[in-house]
């Protein structure tokens, strides 16, 4: 029995659910289009360089969360889960998941994106644990637009994951020797470098490379080159 760790963006979905909620919003009117187009043109040129201002980011995205009521954030996003999310689940990424839970691994979602748009799609994926970036509330349970604590990205993952581990009393290297990480991304190397069992799933250049260098599984889901054994 091993942890399982999944990044979601790019991984276990085939997109990206913070772009794909910001979308949504768009076609409903809620956010404009194109200044979302050239603010998600100039955030993804920074995530792939490795050089994202994530504070700068995070108050980009929670904005429009911060300009409406809970009530209606939550019906929003059950359309938003079937209308984007659902389709860019794929059969190998549940075949990816199911695989790691018949085997008893203990299963985690790992992602950037805040718990809002994400915990809903890890209930879907069947995972129950979520470490993600975390949305401020209010004392009435309203969105602030602000995030608190450490964001779930490069290596806050690793502290978050760190955090994890330590509140439940399990041991940090015994658990990461034996773990698997399945991402995308270069920006998740800091984790993807301490576990056992690396994965780069559909993974970018850097990642790509990295991984071939290293010797590091290559899988994709959202394919039919490397299908889920």
């Amino acid at each position: 029995m091993a942890l399982a760790i999944f990044d979601l963006d790019n991984t276990l979905l085939a997109g990206d659910s913070d772009h794909a909620w910001l979308e949504f919003l768009s076609t409903l009117g809620i956010v404009d289009g194109e200044e979302l187009r050239r603010a998600n043109d100039r955030y993804y040129r920074d995530y792939m360089n490795g050089e994202l201002d994530m504070g700068d980011f995070l108050r980009f995205v929670l904005a429009p969360m911060a300009a409406h009521p809970r009530r209606q954030l939550d019906a929003w996003h059950c359309q938003y889960m079937q209308e984007r999310v659902l389709p860019m689940i794929t059969d190998a990424s549940r075949a990816l998941v199911r695989k790691h839970a018949d085997a008893g691994d203990t299963l985690l979602i790992i992602t950037a994106t805040n718990r809002f748009v994400t915990a809903p799609i890890a209930v879907e994926l069947g995972v129950p644990t979520l470490l993600a970036t975390e949305a401020e509330c209010d004392d009435n349970g309203e969105f602030t637009g602000r995030s608190y604590g450490i964001p779930c990205f490069q290596e806050g993952k690793v502290e978050r994951l760190r955090q994890w581990l330590g509140a439940r009393g399990l041991p940090w290297e015994d658990s990461l020797s034996t773990a698997y990480f399945y991402s995308d991304s270069h920006n998740d190397l800091p984790l993807l470098e301490l576990v056992g069992n690396p994965v780069a799933v559909d993974p970018d250049k850097i990642l790509l490379a990295t991984a071939q260098e290293r010797g590091w599984p290559v899988l994709s889901l959202h394919g039919s080159c490397h299908p889920v054994t």
